[in-house]
């Protein structure tokens, strides 16, 4: 869930992911690679992931065999191995119950107690560009014996991910729209990960010209601002953590005016994809440009 915070601190709370349910979003088919290898000398047999998006690549690349425990927040692909482990307050011990021989963090945070433990550890943090998940996905790969998997699902992300961009028109209106990442107006800007994603959309971002020094690209807006901003365009990634939907949006004090709510363009996000730099990013990406092109016939 993302809460009142600092900038800094949204950007820990992303790398960890949001709540919500296990089911992808409607009309998302990801895949889940199964592994048919056998797997090299030293490859990790015992994996623990206390980060979401890394548990949903390494299924994605065939190491889902090799994961032994996934955090409380790993609620994708469903047959990950759930537990009481927490990513926020990561403990030790309870790790090194599940006796691993690599765990995967988003942060170094426990990572110096766990390698006193003599535990392997890699560090996964959120990515900053697509360069920086597709890297993430090979690295994985290269790390639990399934290198050509990896760099497969790596290819097929490249090829979906030029697909759906060229589906916006060369000559497309440049749109403006607000993303909200809670219902305190935390919001994203284009240097980020999520932002970049828009900008192959050709959407213009109403939060860039209100971001401060310090939010590391995640400021915090005001429904003042937002309002003033009249975006054309609205996408709301807290439908699961802070129950909103497009009507709680639409009905905000002075909401009803923006062209977003007048021309229905109000777009709702799956909370877990929307915060995950997965192979799921595909499916993110596919909602933007679907909505945008639409927004623009409209």
């Amino acid at each position: 869930m993302i809460r009142r915070t600092t900038g800094f601190a949204v950007v820990a709370i992303l790398a960890l992911a949001a709540c919500g349910s296990s089911k992808p979003a409607t009309g998302a088919q990801p895949t889940v690679a199964a592994s048919t290898t056998t797997l090299p000398a030293g490859a990790p047999t015992r994996i623990v992931s206390l980060s979401p998006t890394a548990t949903e690549m390494l299924f994605a690349i065939g190491a889902g065999a090799q994961v032994k425990a996934v955090d409380d927040q790993s609620n994708y692909p469903p047959e990950a191995p759930h537990t009481k482990l927490s990513g926020y307050q990561p403990n030790a011990e309870a790790i090194a119950g599940y006796q691993p021989d690599l765990v995967i963090l988003s942060d170094e945070g426990i990572a110096p107690r766990l390698r006193k433990l003599n535990i392997k550890v890699i560090i996964d943090p959120a990515a900053t560009t697509l360069a920086d998940s597709y890297k993430e996905i090979e690295d994985l790969g290269t790390a639990t014996g399934h290198a050509d998997q990896a760099a497969k699902v790596v290819a097929k992300m490249r090829q979906d991910i030029t697909a759906i961009a060229a589906e916006v028109p060369a000559d497309a209106r440049v749109m403006t729209y607000y993303h909200e990442l809670d219902n305190t107006y935390y919001s994203v800007t284009s240097h980020t990960f999520i932002g970049q994603l828009y900008a192959l959309a050709k959407l213009r971002n109403i939060a860039d010209a209100a971001d401060k020094k310090g939010s590391g690209g995640y400021p915090q807006l005001s429904a003042e601002y937002i309002v003033q901003q009249n975006p054309d365009l609205v996408y709301f990634a807290d439908a699961k953590c802070c129950k909103q939907s497009a009507k709680t949006v639409g009905a905000r004090p002075g909401w009803n005016t923006m062209k977003a709510v007048t021309q229905n363009h109000v777009v709702a996000l799956d909370d877990d994809i929307a915060s995950r730099w997965g192979p799921r990013v595909v499916d993110l990406l596919r909602t933007i440009v679907q909505s945008a092109n639409a927004a623009r016939q409209g």
